[in-house]
Protein backbone atom coordinates (compact mmCIF):
# COMPACT_ATOMS: atom_id res chain seq x y z
CA UNK A 1 0.00 0.00 0.00
CA UNK A 2 1.48 3.34 -1.06
CA UNK A 3 0.78 6.50 0.90
CA UNK A 4 -0.59 9.53 -0.89
CA UNK A 5 1.93 12.36 -1.32
CA UNK A 6 1.92 15.01 1.41
CA UNK A 7 2.07 18.58 0.11
CA UNK A 8 3.83 21.35 2.04
CA UNK A 9 3.67 24.43 -0.16
CA UNK A 10 6.05 23.75 -3.04
CA UNK A 11 7.47 20.64 -1.37
CA UNK A 12 6.02 17.14 -1.68
CA UNK A 13 6.81 14.35 0.76
CA UNK A 14 6.23 11.05 -0.97
CA UNK A 15 6.49 12.34 -4.51
CA UNK A 16 9.04 11.71 -7.24
CA UNK A 17 11.67 13.93 -5.59
CA UNK A 18 13.07 13.43 -2.10
CA UNK A 19 12.31 16.15 0.44
CA UNK A 20 15.10 17.50 2.63
CA UNK A 21 14.38 18.70 6.16
CA UNK A 22 17.42 20.78 7.05
CA UNK A 23 18.48 23.34 9.62
CA UNK A 24 20.33 23.88 12.90
CA UNK A 25 19.23 21.92 15.94
CA UNK A 26 18.09 24.96 17.92
CA UNK A 27 17.47 28.67 17.36
CA UNK A 28 20.59 29.97 19.08
CA UNK A 29 19.58 33.56 18.31
CA UNK A 30 17.42 35.35 15.75
CA UNK A 31 20.45 36.57 13.81
CA UNK A 32 21.97 33.08 13.79
CA UNK A 33 18.89 31.24 12.54
CA UNK A 34 18.24 33.79 9.78
CA UNK A 35 21.84 33.46 8.62
CA UNK A 36 21.60 29.66 8.59
CA UNK A 37 18.22 29.66 6.84
CA UNK A 38 19.41 31.95 4.05
CA UNK A 39 22.61 29.98 3.46
CA UNK A 40 20.83 26.61 3.48
CA UNK A 41 18.11 27.91 1.15
CA UNK A 42 20.75 29.24 -1.26
CA UNK A 43 22.49 25.86 -1.31
CA UNK A 44 19.23 24.01 -1.92
CA UNK A 45 18.35 26.30 -4.84
CA UNK A 46 21.81 25.78 -6.33
CA UNK A 47 21.56 22.00 -5.92
CA UNK A 48 17.90 21.87 -7.01
CA UNK A 49 16.55 20.11 -3.92
CA UNK A 50 13.26 20.63 -2.08
CA UNK A 51 13.79 22.23 1.34
CA UNK A 52 11.75 22.19 4.52
CA UNK A 53 13.60 24.42 7.02
CA UNK A 54 13.81 23.12 10.59
CA UNK A 55 14.97 24.55 13.88
CA UNK A 56 13.73 24.21 17.46
CA UNK A 57 12.55 27.05 19.68
CA UNK A 58 13.04 24.84 22.74
CA UNK A 59 15.01 21.67 23.47
CA UNK A 60 12.79 20.34 26.20
CA UNK A 61 14.64 17.08 26.92
CA UNK A 62 18.25 18.22 27.29
CA UNK A 63 20.46 15.84 29.27
CA UNK A 64 21.53 18.46 31.83
CA UNK A 65 19.58 21.21 33.58
CA UNK A 66 22.50 23.51 32.69
CA UNK A 67 22.15 22.99 28.93
CA UNK A 68 20.87 25.72 26.61
CA UNK A 69 17.22 25.17 25.69
CA UNK A 70 16.12 27.93 23.33
CA UNK A 71 14.22 31.18 23.00
CA UNK A 72 10.65 30.01 23.64
CA UNK A 73 7.59 29.09 21.63
CA UNK A 74 6.12 32.52 20.84
CA UNK A 75 9.32 34.21 19.67
CA UNK A 76 10.58 31.07 17.97
CA UNK A 77 7.43 30.50 15.93
CA UNK A 78 7.32 34.16 14.89
CA UNK A 79 10.89 33.95 13.60
CA UNK A 80 10.35 30.65 11.77
CA UNK A 81 7.15 31.91 10.20
CA UNK A 82 8.95 35.03 8.95
CA UNK A 83 11.75 32.88 7.52
CA UNK A 84 9.24 30.72 5.70
CA UNK A 85 7.45 33.69 4.17
CA UNK A 86 10.59 35.55 3.08
CA UNK A 87 12.44 32.52 1.70
CA UNK A 88 9.26 30.87 0.38
CA UNK A 89 9.97 27.52 2.03
CA UNK A 90 7.85 25.48 4.44
CA UNK A 91 9.09 25.42 8.03
CA UNK A 92 8.89 22.87 10.81
CA UNK A 93 9.65 22.77 14.52
CA UNK A 94 8.97 20.40 17.40
CA UNK A 95 6.14 20.86 19.89
CA UNK A 96 6.12 19.41 23.39
CA UNK A 97 2.65 20.05 24.83
CA UNK A 98 -0.92 20.58 23.64
CA UNK A 99 -0.56 24.29 24.40
CA UNK A 100 2.57 24.57 22.27
CA UNK A 101 0.89 22.69 19.44
CA UNK A 102 -1.95 25.22 19.42
CA UNK A 103 0.49 28.16 19.32
CA UNK A 104 2.75 26.64 16.67
CA UNK A 105 -0.23 25.54 14.60
CA UNK A 106 -0.99 29.20 13.82
CA UNK A 107 2.44 29.84 12.28
CA UNK A 108 4.25 26.60 11.36
CA UNK A 109 3.66 24.48 8.24
CA UNK A 110 4.53 21.10 9.77
CA UNK A 111 4.51 20.24 13.47
CA UNK A 112 7.16 17.79 14.61
CA UNK A 113 6.34 15.35 17.41
CA UNK A 114 9.54 14.47 19.35
CA UNK A 115 10.51 10.82 19.56
CA UNK A 116 10.13 10.61 23.34
CA UNK A 117 6.59 12.03 23.04
CA UNK A 118 5.37 10.09 20.01
CA UNK A 119 2.75 8.12 21.98
CA UNK A 120 1.42 11.05 24.05
CA UNK A 121 -2.23 10.97 23.04
CA UNK A 122 -3.12 14.49 24.19
CA UNK A 123 -0.19 15.97 22.26
CA UNK A 124 -1.08 14.00 19.13
CA UNK A 125 -4.70 15.12 19.39
CA UNK A 126 -3.77 18.77 19.81
CA UNK A 127 -1.34 18.66 16.88
CA UNK A 128 -3.86 16.86 14.68
CA UNK A 129 -6.60 19.33 15.49
CA UNK A 130 -4.54 22.26 14.23
CA UNK A 131 -5.04 20.86 10.73
CA UNK A 132 -1.32 21.22 10.04
CA UNK A 133 0.86 18.50 8.60
CA UNK A 134 2.77 16.46 11.18
CA UNK A 135 6.10 14.69 11.26
CA UNK A 136 6.16 12.11 14.03
CA UNK A 137 9.60 10.95 15.13
CA UNK A 138 9.50 7.21 15.83
CA UNK A 139 10.45 6.64 19.46
CA UNK A 140 13.81 5.05 20.17
CA UNK A 141 11.86 2.45 22.15
CA UNK A 142 9.48 1.39 19.36
CA UNK A 143 9.59 -1.32 16.72
CA UNK A 144 8.95 0.04 13.21
CA UNK A 145 5.40 -1.24 12.83
CA UNK A 146 4.39 0.17 16.21
CA UNK A 147 3.82 3.39 14.29
CA UNK A 148 0.51 1.89 13.17
CA UNK A 149 -0.97 2.70 16.57
CA UNK A 150 0.20 6.31 16.30
CA UNK A 151 -1.26 6.56 12.81
CA UNK A 152 -4.59 5.22 14.06
CA UNK A 153 -4.71 7.94 16.71
CA UNK A 154 -4.02 10.71 14.19
CA UNK A 155 -6.60 9.43 11.72
CA UNK A 156 -9.13 9.09 14.54
CA UNK A 157 -8.42 12.72 15.47
CA UNK A 158 -9.26 13.74 11.90
CA UNK A 159 -5.87 14.36 10.36
CA UNK A 160 -4.21 12.17 7.74
CA UNK A 161 -1.49 14.69 6.84
CA UNK A 162 1.41 13.02 8.58
CA UNK A 163 4.67 11.19 8.00
CA UNK A 164 7.01 9.26 10.24
CA UNK A 165 10.73 9.73 10.79
CA UNK A 166 13.11 6.89 11.62
CA UNK A 167 15.81 8.14 13.98
CA UNK A 168 17.45 5.03 15.39
CA UNK A 169 16.58 2.55 18.12
CA UNK A 170 18.11 2.25 21.58
CA UNK A 171 20.82 -0.40 21.51
CA UNK A 172 22.44 -0.96 24.86
CA UNK A 173 23.73 2.00 26.84
CA UNK A 174 24.48 5.39 25.21
CA UNK A 175 24.01 4.00 21.72
CA UNK A 176 21.51 3.95 18.87
CA UNK A 177 21.29 1.72 15.82
CA UNK A 178 19.47 2.64 12.61
CA UNK A 179 17.89 -0.43 11.04
CA UNK A 180 17.32 0.21 7.34
CA UNK A 181 14.66 -2.50 7.28
CA UNK A 182 12.53 -0.06 9.26
CA UNK A 183 12.22 2.24 6.25
CA UNK A 184 10.95 -0.60 4.07
CA UNK A 185 8.47 -1.85 6.64
CA UNK A 186 7.02 1.59 7.40
CA UNK A 187 6.61 2.38 3.70
CA UNK A 188 5.09 -1.05 3.01
CA UNK A 189 2.56 -0.36 5.77
CA UNK A 190 1.41 2.63 3.72
CA UNK A 191 3.08 5.52 5.51
CA UNK A 192 5.43 8.22 4.28
CA UNK A 193 8.82 7.89 5.93
CA UNK A 194 11.76 10.24 6.45
CA UNK A 195 15.21 9.19 7.65
CA UNK A 196 16.92 11.28 10.32
CA UNK A 197 20.62 10.90 9.63
CA UNK A 198 21.94 13.12 12.41
CA UNK A 199 19.90 11.97 15.40
CA UNK A 200 20.56 8.37 14.41
CA UNK A 201 24.28 8.86 15.14
CA UNK A 202 23.75 10.35 18.59
CA UNK A 203 25.14 8.70 21.70
CA UNK A 204 22.53 9.73 24.30
CA UNK A 205 24.19 10.85 27.50
CA UNK A 206 27.53 9.79 26.03
CA UNK A 207 29.39 12.65 27.70
CA UNK A 208 27.77 12.18 31.08
CA UNK A 209 25.93 15.49 31.22
CA UNK A 210 25.51 15.84 27.46
CA UNK A 211 24.78 13.78 24.36
CA UNK A 212 27.72 12.93 22.15
CA UNK A 213 27.61 11.53 18.64
CA UNK A 214 29.40 10.22 15.58
CA UNK A 215 28.68 13.05 13.15
CA UNK A 216 31.09 11.68 10.57
CA UNK A 217 28.73 8.71 10.15
CA UNK A 218 25.60 10.78 9.47
CA UNK A 219 26.29 11.05 5.70
CA UNK A 220 27.08 7.33 5.61
CA UNK A 221 23.70 6.43 7.09
CA UNK A 222 21.99 9.01 4.88
CA UNK A 223 23.38 7.32 1.77
CA UNK A 224 22.30 3.90 3.03
CA UNK A 225 18.78 5.15 3.80
CA UNK A 226 18.37 6.79 0.41
CA UNK A 227 19.43 3.55 -1.24
CA UNK A 228 17.06 1.52 0.94
CA UNK A 229 14.18 3.79 -0.03
CA UNK A 230 12.67 6.73 1.83
CA UNK A 231 10.61 9.80 1.03
CA UNK A 232 13.03 12.32 2.40
CA UNK A 233 16.06 13.08 4.53
CA UNK A 234 16.31 14.92 7.84
CA UNK A 235 19.73 16.37 8.65
CA UNK A 236 20.66 18.99 11.18
CA UNK A 237 23.22 21.43 9.79
CA UNK A 238 25.40 23.99 11.58
CA UNK A 239 27.95 26.51 10.37
CA UNK A 240 30.34 25.45 13.15
CA UNK A 241 29.23 22.21 14.89
CA UNK A 242 32.04 22.46 17.41
CA UNK A 243 30.44 25.63 18.80
CA UNK A 244 26.81 24.56 18.54
CA UNK A 245 24.70 25.04 21.65
CA UNK A 246 22.91 21.71 21.12
CA UNK A 247 23.79 18.41 19.41
CA UNK A 248 27.05 19.72 17.98
CA UNK A 249 28.73 16.28 17.74
CA UNK A 250 26.07 14.94 15.37
CA UNK A 251 25.36 17.97 13.15
CA UNK A 252 26.69 18.25 9.61
CA UNK A 253 29.00 21.19 8.79
CA UNK A 254 27.30 23.69 6.50
CA UNK A 255 30.29 23.74 4.15
CA UNK A 256 29.82 20.02 3.45
CA UNK A 257 26.10 20.23 2.70
CA UNK A 258 26.34 20.71 -1.11
CA UNK A 259 28.38 17.57 -1.72
CA UNK A 260 26.08 15.50 0.50
CA UNK A 261 22.99 16.75 -1.33
CA UNK A 262 24.51 15.93 -4.70
CA UNK A 263 25.36 12.41 -3.58
CA UNK A 264 21.93 11.78 -2.06
CA UNK A 265 20.17 13.07 -5.19
CA UNK A 266 22.27 10.75 -7.33
CA UNK A 267 21.48 7.75 -5.15
CA UNK A 268 17.77 8.54 -5.20
CA UNK A 269 17.84 8.79 -8.98
CA UNK A 270 19.66 5.47 -9.25
CA UNK A 271 17.19 3.52 -7.11
CA UNK A 272 13.94 5.21 -8.16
Amino acid sequence: MKAKPLRLGKVTIGGKRPAFILGPCVIESEKFVWRMAKKIAEICVAEDVDLVFKSSYDKANRTSVRSFRGIGVHEGCEILSAIGHELEVPVTTDVHSPGEAEIAGEKIDMLQIPAFLCRQTDLLRAAAETGRAMNVKKGQFLAPLDVRNIAEKLVTFGNEKFCFTERGTTFGYNNLVADMRSLYWIREAGYRVIFDATHSVQRPGGEGDATSGDGVLAPVLARAAMAAGCDGMFMEVHEDPGRALSDGPSQIPLKDLPKHLRMLKAIHAAVS
